[in-house]
């Protein structure tokens, strides 16, 4: 599969199958609900902190299949595996916050934290 970084895309392996993310307006709509935050520059420093929650990686990784033309609920991405567990998972959205937001807001890859 081939994806864009210029448009903010990322693939990933989920239940040994390759995926299109893409976090886009939409998406990032979705987030900024989801989150309780106003604006993109809120969630950028949320995102920014690299202090997420298990429920967090679901939550950002449904949202970026949703936006790359995936239809998958956040339940069904919080029973799918990773090759590497839940680094793999703390991967794929520290690739997919580095592609939308780029520079210092997204440079360190997510911590998971308790749900």
């Amino acid at each position: 599969m081939s994806v864009n970084r210029h448009r903010g895309e990322v693939a990933a392996e989920l239940d040994g199958r390759t995926y299109r993310l893409c976090l886009t307006l939409g998406a990032l709509a979705e987030l900024e609900t989801a989150f309780g935050v106003d604006d993109l520059g809120a969630l950028a420093e949320r995102f920014g902190t690299g202090r997420l929650s298990a429920r967090d990686l679901v939550r950002i990784i449904g949202a970026g299949l949703r936006g790359g033309g995936s239809d998958i609920s956040d339940e069904a991405v919080a029973a799918m595996r990773t090759p590497d567990g839940v680094t793999g998972f703390a991967r794929i959205v520290g690739e997919l916050l580095v592609a939308t937001f780029g520079g210092e807001a997204a440079t360190r890859p997510p911590v998971p934290q308790e749900a």
